[in-house]
């Protein structure tokens, strides 16, 4: 569910996906930590960029998806976000978080990368 000012910056492509994830609450899911910039032209009535937005869903879905999603300990992530008939759909997956191990391991890259970009820069 979206404003009039929140639909206008989505057409605008002021739109970041980068920390937003789906919740299921009540029966309901909402996607969360979507930035959608303030649109320029609304004044006093622009929208909050980081609210919490509903998202319409029917209830198989809801059962179906989201359920699945969090009896497993699984998230829902939001993978794109575009227009079809004049509605904004979202599109969503389910994935899984990182585990000890994997983040070990892409520390030690990240660490090691640093390493070799400070020697070249030294050298």
């Amino acid at each position: 569910m979206l404003t009039g000012s929140e639909v206008k910056s989505l057409r605008n492509g002021q739109l970041s996906l980068d920390e937003a994830y789906g919740r299921v609450k009540d029966g309901e899911v909402w996607l969360v930590g979507c930035n959608i910039q303030e649109y320029n032209f609304a004044h006093q009535l622009n929208h909050i960029p980081k609210r919490p937005r509903k998202l319409l869903m029917h209830r198989r879905e809801i059962q179906k998806f989201a359920a699945q999603a969090y009896e497993k300990n699984l998230t829902l992530v939001p993978l794109k976000m575009y227009f079809v008939r004049g509605r904004a759909k979202v599109l969503m997956g389910i994935c899984s978080g990182k585990k000890l191990y994997d983040k070990r391991e892409s520390l030690k890259k990240h660490d090691m990368q640093r390493d070799i970009n400070r020697a070249m820069r030294r050298g």
